[in-house]
């Protein structure tokens, strides 16, 4: 199967928009044996002007990625045990990002099941934390492009979204999960009918 990255200029707008956007395309790692990941169909977005985003205190070591370009991720440990995964948004010099939350795994299920330790599919990747473990996502992607068709991460169209988002939506949206700074801000996406949601589906519809 072919895939074709988002250009560039996808990601150079708020990350609000592209979270919404992005649910029902590709994920992807590319690995030794080929690509493991899935279709995205949860994600929250992290704006500048956010308490909630990494940006928010100013440019750090750690968070330089998201004031580089957009589109490359933004890989960050978090609790001293996962990795958590964003797609960097807006121009340079300013900083917001999307966060994935849940895809399905449709390929290499078998490696990332192995990989969390779990029989259930819809356990794998439903949680940034488990998403990371189960594709092997760590520190050292931090700044991979998500553009490039070769890179080790990827985030493609998916030509049957509109069917996929249909079968397994509607688009949904909520407050975001397991944070306290602007925790009540509606900024977390879902496909609703999706089982690799994580946490709640309690949620306000969308059209889409």
């Amino acid at each position: 199967m072919n895939f074709d990255p988002f250009p560039r200029a996808f990601y150079d707008r708020s990350a609000q928009r592209v979270a919404a956007e992005l649910l029902g395309h590709f994920f992807l790692r590319r690995e030794e044996a080929g690509f493991s990941g899935g279709i995205i169909v949860e994600t929250e977005a992290y704006l500048e002007d956010d308490a909630a985003c990494h940006a928010a205190p100013g440019w750090t070591p750690r968070n330089r990625v998201m004031f580089g370009p957009p589109g490359y991720a933004y890989v960050y440990f978090i609790y001293g045990c996962h990795f958590c995964v964003n797609a960097v948004c807006l121009p340079p010099g300013r900083a917001e990002a999307v966060l994935f939350r849940a895809v399905t795994p449709d390929f290499s299920a078998e490696l990332m099941r192995r990989r969390r330790g779990v029989a259930l599919g819809r356990h794998i990747a439903n949680g940034p934390g488990k998403l990371c473990q189960a594709m092997s996502i760590r520190r050292d992607l931090d700044g991979a492009d998500l553009c490039d068709p070769q890179g080790r991460l990827m985030i493609a169209a998916n030509p049957a979204r509109q069917r996929f988002v249909r079968e397994h939506g509607p688009v949904a949206v909520s407050k975001r999960i397991g944070i306290t700074k602007c925790a009540g801000l509606p900024l977390r996406f879902f496909l609703s009918g999706s089982d690799c949601v994580s946490g709640s589906k309690r949620r306000r519809i969308k059209g889409g």
